[in-house]
């Protein structure tokens, strides 16, 4: 394995702990974990298994080479920067949605601005109809995989019922245990009230997951992702995940979600519409990531990536993502979400 601390990798950040009397230098390992919805990356081939007619030559989108390169070069560009501010490469992990299949993701992770970060890939195909995906990626230099699996969501009294499956991934980051669980949990499609039973039935499959792991081992370190089409304020997060908003309050059984006041005292979002924000792509981590002990990888912070390159510039969605398309309009832009990322950090 070469080494964490390598300068094209991962940066040491430094921070100084004054006090009255003395001014105490301590330095850090820092590493970044981030989640992207994708925005319909779909490769160009026709899959008759699922509903990808919109996203082809011939289809309603006009789907093309040259847009689906351009698409990927687009992402790759992002994913590239995101937490550049304290690291340098890419994210250590990156979650991923609305992926059509193992092949876009692998088209992903080998453009120019990814390949060399060595990125590896975990990925299943899910019963979506639309035949989108969530996906992970991971740096192999720092992230072995020890094993991984696809948790299926079933909804009582809907049979056929079909949505993305949720994604639980087990291995080592930089030499600690780490379990990472990507969502994509159904969304608001005939309203928001009307579909919330089927994001909190997502929502008390993915607490499941985590009681599970966490009964096999008490001390996991366990980190969830996703776009959950809710807010951190809404019920599948406080009353089904059992997310709590508030260090102070959360044990280490406990599950933090960072992105509540990002959300609530920030008014910070990861995707508009009507001029209203919201924060879907959220990172939400175990309390064994808190704390003030830093000889293993703790929670430090969290952020949404909402760079200029990725913002409309002009019009009435100013602002806003900058999309592939809008009003059935190609954009030539990038995802209708910013990423939502965090950082971990450990003491040298």
């Amino acid at each position: 394995m070469k080494n964490f601390l390598s300068k094209s990798v991962i940066a040491v950040i430094i921070l100084i702990l004054a006090n009255t009397a003395s001014a105490q230098e301590k330095q850090y390992k820092v590493a970044c974990i981030a989640f992207y919805n994708q925005e319909n990356l779909f490769d160009t081939i026709n899959d008759p298994n699922i509903n990808d007619e919109e996203f082809l030559p011939d289809g309603k989108n006009k789907w093309n080479a040259k847009r689906y390169e351009e698409k990927l070069n687009h992402m790759s560009e992002a994913i590239s920067q995101i937490g550049d501010e304290y690291v340098k490469g890419g994210p250590v992990i990156v979650g991923l949605a609305e992926v059509e299949n193992y092949n876009v993701v692998q088209d992903l992770v080998n453009t120019p601005k990814l390949k060399s970060s060595n990125y590896g890939i975990v990925h299943y195909d899910s019963p979506d109809k639309r035949g989108i995906d969530v996906a992970l990626i991971f740096r192999k230099d720092y992230f072995k995989v020890i094993d991984s699996r696809n948790v299926k969501l079933n909804v009582a009294g809907k049979p056929d019922f079909a949505t993305r499956d949720e994604l639980v991934v087990h291995g080592t980051f930089d030499g600690e245990p780490l379990y990472v669980i990507v969502n994509h949990w159904p969304s608001r499609s005939g309203g928001q009230k009307r579909s919330a039973p089927m994001r909190n039935a997502a929502a008390d499959l993915c607490k499941s997951i985590v009681d599970s792991i966490q009964k096999i081992d008490s001390t996991a370190k366990i980190v969830i992702m996703g776009d959950l089409n809710d807010d951190p304020t809404d019920a599948s997060l406080t009353k089904h995940l059992l997310a709590k908003s508030e260090i102070s309050q959360t044990g280490t059984k406990d599950l933090y979600n960072p992105m509540y006041n990002i959300f609530k005292k920030e008014g910070i979002g990861s995707l508009a519409y009507r001029d209203n924000w919201n924060l879907f792509d959220q990172i939400i981590v175990s309390g064994t990531l808190l704390g003030d002990n830093k000889s293993t990888y703790k929670f430090y912070k969290a952020k949404i990536f909402n760079r200029n390159f990725l913002t409309q510039k002009d019009g009435a969605y100013a602002g806003y993502p900058l999309r592939t398309y809008a009003g059935g309009v190609y954009q030539g832009g990038y995802s209708d979400h910013f990423p939502s990322y965090i950082f971990l950090i450990k003491e040298k």
